[in-house]
């Protein structure tokens, strides 16, 4: 890699998204700043998991992956444990990346990409307040009166994003009428590899294993539909215990012995696809440009994802080239676009079929779910073939040799 800047890339927003897209930008040779609105980084919620690709990421753009969460193999089940689907991974990949799919917690992953940053690339208490996109470069505004100019400007803000109203005006967020709470605990001893996605006929009990700091634990989370008017429940703890009657006593153990402190809730939003992403200098990158329900368990690995492809499509070109820089920005997002609408369109649709159809439909669902391999095929199925498709893409991407010999 030359030693040379090859330019400068402002990213607003330091989630996962965005920290991925600065790391491997600077990899590559960029002068990258990221911006961030608050005083300081704290992980927007608590329990997360990830797939093979993200991982994959991760490693070759300099995040520590060590010991960063618990193998799990992943099953759907009925209420009382039924079997109804399985995701197998190819057993190579199980072994790359120590068990294929892991569970963390948000603040672990947070942590290990902001140990990886240089000094000096985070900025923080940076609301962004103005975007002018100057032709041959990009005037942001803060709050605070400061001013930055950048060839590249990437949107991480999240699904309020400012970036994506300044681009594309304001757009309703899908409110999918669901929440989630979720709760975790440490152990003594290592946890069985076992995840388990659960439903009776009208709520979703499920729970992963869990790796931080060392310490072995579970993460479980209680998922059901729900009415944004009303107050949420009061006592969170009594709520999932409620919701949890009938299912394997695996999982109300697990909820019976989770701290109250260590429980949150939050209701699940996302937007249809966005048709497009990208204008001028400026694009977007994670949640402001594809908010993804929980039910993919894949929000934060295709933000991950989309910092990487952004890089290695922006070093192809030279940023001084204005139309270049437009046709890197959108080859960008043709490749990301089939990707993540699938993930985001097909969570969306899950919800809707576990918990919005209506009652008198939920009996036949499920007894297709018990009694045909119609979940293997949609789900069990499909996700590896999906997952086998992203790690190969990464593994082709012509940058990837010059990331990984960074050292």
């Amino acid at each position: 890699m030359s030693n040379a800047i090859k330019g400068t890339i402002a990213i607003v927003g330091a989630g996962p998204g965005g920290m991925a897209a600065a790391l491997a930008a600077i990899r590559l040779g960029f002068q990258v700043v990221l911006f961030e609105r608050a005083a300081e980084i704290k992980a927007a919620g608590n329990i997360l998991n990830l797939w093979p690709p993200p991982q994959k990421i991760l490693k070759l753009i300099g995040v520590d992956t060590d010991d960063l969460g618990a193998p799990c193999q992943t099953f759907f089940e009925r209420y009382d444990g039924k079997q109804r689907a399985e995701v197998v991974l190819p057993d190579a990949v199980v072994s790359e990346y120590g068990g294929g799919f892991i569970g963390l917690l948000r603040w672990g992953l947070y942590k290990r990409m902001l140990d990886a940053l240089p000094p000096g690339v985070l900025r923080l208490g940076h609301n962004l307040t103005s975007i002018q996109d100057e032709g041959r470069q990009v005037r942001l505004k803060f709050a605070n009166g400061q001013e930055f100019v950048a060839d590249i400007l990437v949107g991480a803000d999240g699904i309020n994003s400012f970036v994506r109203k300044q681009l594309w005006g304001e757009e309703p967020i899908r409110h999918q009428r669901l929440h989630l709470v979720g709760g975790y605990l440490f152990l003594n001893s290592a946890p069985e590899g076992k995840g388990v996605i659960a439903h009776n006929r009208t709520t979703q009990v499920s729970y992963t294993p869990i790796r931080h700091e060392g310490k072995w634990g579970y993460e479980w989370w209680v998922l059901e539909a729900c009415d944004p008017d009303q107050p949420p429940p009061a006592d969170l703890l009594a709520f999932s215990r409620e919701r949890a009657a009938g299912f394997t006593r695996k999982v109300r153990e697990l909820i019976d012995a989770t701290p109250v402190a260590h429980l949150q809730r939050w209701e699940i939003r996302d937007r249809p696809p966005l048709k497009q992403w990208s204008k001028g200098r400026v694009t977007l990158v994670g949640d402001a440009a594809h908010p993804t329900s929980p039910y993919a368990a894949y929000g934060a690995g295709m933000s991950i994802e989309d910092g990487y492809f952004l890089a290695r499509e922006l070093d192809a070109v030279s940023l001084d080239d204005t139309a270049a820089v437009r046709g890197a920005l959108q080859r960008f997002e043709d490749r990301r676009k089939p990707h993540t609408a699938q993930v985001s369109q097909g969570a969306f649709h899950t919800g809707r079929m576990f918990h919005h159809m209506p009652k008198l439909l939920r009996p036949l669902r499920d007894w297709v779910f018990d009694n045909t391999p119609l979940l293997q095929k949609f789900v069990g199925d499909a996700m590896p073939g999906h997952i086998l498709s992203q790690l190969a893409e990464i593994e082709d991407a012509p940058p990837f040799r010059r990331i990984k010999a960074v050292p």
